[in-house]
């Protein structure tokens, strides 16, 4: 007959199993960390990208015809 987990008593709580690993903990935290500066990248060049566009479409709306950006020489 094979042994079985003597059952708890009334009014005791059973046995809980162990508690899993800090290892898979740290480990959801940092994809997570990951993800979030990965949206927060492409949220801020998208930004810049809409902004610019803004500003070209600003310049090309109010008649002006030399609207591209110009850089400056190094």
């Amino acid at each position: 007959m094979p042994k079985s987990e003597p059952r708890p008593e009334p009014g005791q709580k059973p046995k809980s199993p162990p508690k899993a690993q800090s290892g898979d903990n740290r480990r959801g935290a940092i994809a997570g960390l990951i993800i979030a500066i990965l949206i927060l990248g492409v949220g801020w060049w998208l930004a810049r990208d809409l902004t610019s566009a803004s500003k070209m479409q600003d310049c090309l709306m109010s008649g002006r015809s030399n609207c591209n950006v110009i850089e400056p020489a190094r």
